[in-house]
């Protein structure tokens, strides 16, 4: 099992990418139900977004709202 990034600062950019774990909210909502290989491949992103985001200023943030949490969700499902 491949362990979240999560660093329970959920706070997002204006690209929705959390800068706490640097995912991407569709990636935090569906990360348990993702296999092994899924998971890591999400880490190789991150790891590219963490590095670009130590070279880049980052912008504003806003806190994970509830629609957002949900609308993630359901375009989650659909993929």
């Amino acid at each position: 099992m491949v362990e979240s990034p999560c660093v329970a600062a959920c706070r997002l950019n204006v690209d929705k990418v959390c800068v706490g774990c640097y995912r991407h909210i569709t990636e935090i909502v569906d990360w348990n139900l993702r296999n092994d290989a899924e998971n890591a491949a999400i880490l190789q992103k991150v790891a590219l977004r963490k590095q670009y985001a130590t070279t880049e200023q980052e912008g504003p943030t806003s806190p994970i709202t509830q629609a957002e949490w949900q609308a993630a969700k359901v375009a989650a499902r659909l993929r």
